[in-house]
């Protein structure tokens, strides 16, 4: 008995191994990329950091960790989950106009950005949010787009290689109508091992920036987060963009908590049309990592963006506040705080060029 236990331990052990070396979980950097990684003023001791320490917050998981991971995972939380489908509008995207200039939204970090004839699209998640199919499931009605759904793609816009931000399922079903890959540095290893061409990948340092074309450029910034999609912690960077058009500037914000880097962004690229920021999967043993609630409408106006769209809410559930809590943060900052917040249900069409909604039909 004890042999058989043995083997059916190691036999366990090493589809584990298996597991986490399956393509779905990436690759972490190695050869020129990591001696440009070595070499970043943001990386020591083996991993990437913050522009500021994240302190231990007294309601992280640190400490008696077993069983607060246990209450975190197992407490029961009223309302986490909505009582019945989100509602979401099903629009045609391979039928938009390719002079209309909008952006739609997918549920959680996942939205198209058209203008003035490009598209980028920005944190796709259309298949699997975690490792595994059974975790993470997306909320009913908030999954009507799938990867077929999606137009070509000029830019796919990645802000860290965490699962719910970046999914390989959905990157390899778009592959072939991707042009071109931005995102942080040490996240190209991922889509080099998944079949992207080095010459595609648009791979960014903080305060880096790139052209993309005549008239457009993508700059690369701070934001407070991590990153890792297995046990190692933080070796690929994470970031924000500020996108520069022809005819307007779009703030993507990514993951993070409140630092100073909003105002420093306010203020470099005044004046921001767009700033499309975190709200939701807060937690206050995350504070110093997601935008809290007390922070967001600060954040906001430290950009002095003309519109402002909320994400990381309405399509899982990876923190223990009510579903709808996001939305009701949304209403407050556009109606408290007097904030230019466009809440669009998942799916509609935002015209660009003053945040309103466009008409199913059109």
């Amino acid at each position: 008995m004890a042999f058989i236990f043995l083997g059916i331990i190691a036999a366990a052990a090493i589809g584990i191994v298996l597991f986490m070396h399956s393509p779905r979980f990436g690759q972490l950097p190695k050869g020129e990329r990591l001696a440009r990684i070595e070499k970043s003023p943001y990386y020591k001791n083996g991993q990437f950091q913050n522009l500021h320490p994240v302190p231990a917050s007294p309601d992280s998981l640190k400490g008696n960790f077993l069983g607060k991971l246990w209450k975190f995972v197992f407490a029961k939380t009223p309302g986490i989950k909505p009582p019945m489908p989100i509602k979401a509008v099903k629009t045609d995207l391979h039928r938009l106009a390719p002079d209309l200039n909008c952006l739609v939204w997918f549920g959680h970090s996942s939205y198209l950005i058209q203008n003035e004839g490009k598209r980028f699209l920005i944190d796709p998640v259309f298949c699997q949010a975690s490792p595994v199919r059974f975790a993470n499931k997306a909320f009913p009605g908030s999954e009507v787009y799938k990867p077929e759904d999606m137009p070509g793609i000029d830019y796919l816009v990645i802000s860290h290689d965490h699962w719910d931000h970046l999914d390989y399922h959905t990157v390899k079903a778009l592959k072939d109508r991707i042009g071109k890959v931005i995102c942080p540095l040490g996240v190209g290893q991922h889509f080099e091992r998944w079949g992207f061409a080095p010459e595609q990948l648009i791979e960014l340092e903080w305060y880096e920036e790139a052209v993309l074309d005549s008239g457009w450029r993508v700059y690369c910034r701070p934001t407070r987060h991590f990153s890792g999609r297995s046990l190692r912690r933080n070796p690929t960077h994470w970031a924000s963009f500020l996108l520069e058009c022809p005819s307007r500037k779009i703030y993507i914000a990514g993951d993070g908590g409140y630092d100073t880097h909003f105002a420093e962004i306010g203020k470099e690229f005044a004046p921001i049309d767009w700033a499309i920021m975190e709200n939701g999967q807060y937690n206050k043993a995350w504070k110093y990592i997601h935008l809290m609630p007390e922070f967001m409408s600060r954040a906001a106006k430290e950009t002095g963006a003309s519109h402002i769209l909320t994400v990381h809410h309405s399509k899982y559930a990876l923190a223990r506040h009510p579903w709808d809590e996001p939305l009701s943060n949304a209403r407050k900052m556009k109606e408290q705080d007097s904030l230019p917040v466009v809440i669009p249900q998942i799916g509609e069409v935002v015209l660009l060029k003053d945040g309103s909604i466009l008409a199913p039909d059109k």
